[in-house]
């Protein structure tokens, strides 16, 4: 099997993030392309390797799979340990993941993501508080239930993989997930799969004039890493 997985800027693209860090933690061998985001729409660009004009995108031989979920599916069917064993922990999983995939608009809308920087917000809004308030009850229900030190277990998997952008954002913009929710943060950021997907953040040199004023919107922008 020759997987091909298409994602775009390290920096910006969150639902990127989600297949390549699984596929890197689990070590299903694929080849990385990266197709980066050189304007505000980027859709026709994309429809010539996308159905829906977006990534990321899996590529099975000339079969075409796309959106993170269901790249997500598509693999736990081909690999083991996408979904925890353990029934209940399984069950957990694949409900949070969902959550997230449908959910958090307002962190998604007002928290952009963008790996390299730190921004100081204002107040955050109800629809705000509220997301973050969910994200450490979820974390925290997830370690304490199925005993960590990962989402649903002692294995790194899926739910983690779908709560990954979420991981950089809470440093970007200094988000209060709890103590729990804290050092599950802290573990994913020295993951060696997420050390490789911030390396190659801090090393672009791709700037997207949208995705930059959207960070520009979140607050003060008090610490850039990336690369000039």
């Amino acid at each position: 099997m020759t997987l091909t997985l298409i994602t775009a800027n390290r920096n910006y693209s969150s639902w990127s993030l989600r297949p390549w860090v699984l596929m890197k933690a689990l070590d299903i061998p694929f080849a990385d392309k990266v197709e980066p985001f050189a304007a505000a729409d980027n859709y026709d660009a994309f429809r010539e390797f996308s159905p829906t004009g977006q990534v990321p995108i899996l590529l099975d031989g000339d079969r075409v799979v796309w959106d993170s979920l269901g790249i997500t599916l598509y693999l736990a069917e081909r690999f083991p340990g996408v979904w925890p064993q353990d029934e209940a922990a399984r069950a957990w999983a694949i409900c949070a993941v969902c959550e997230m995939h449908g959910g958090f608009a307002a962190l998604r809308n007002e928290c952009t993501m963008n790996v390299g920087v730190r921004v100081r917000t204002g107040p955050p809004s109800t629809a705000l508080h509220r997301n973050v308030a969910r994200l450490a009850e979820l974390w925290a229900e997830g370690i304490e239930r199925f005993g960590g030190p990962w989402l649903a277990g002692p294995d790194f998997s899926a739910v983690d993989a779908f709560f990954a952008p979420v991981v950089y954002r809470v440093r970007t913009y200094d988000l209060h997930v709890g103590a729990v929710g804290s050092l599950w943060v802290e573990r994913m950021l020295h993951h060696p799969a997420m050390r490789d997907w911030e390396a190659a953040a801090l090393t672009e040199a791709w700037r997207e004039e949208s995705h930059e004023a959207e960070l520009a919107a979140a607050g003060t922008i008090i610490a850039d890493h990336r690369a000039d």
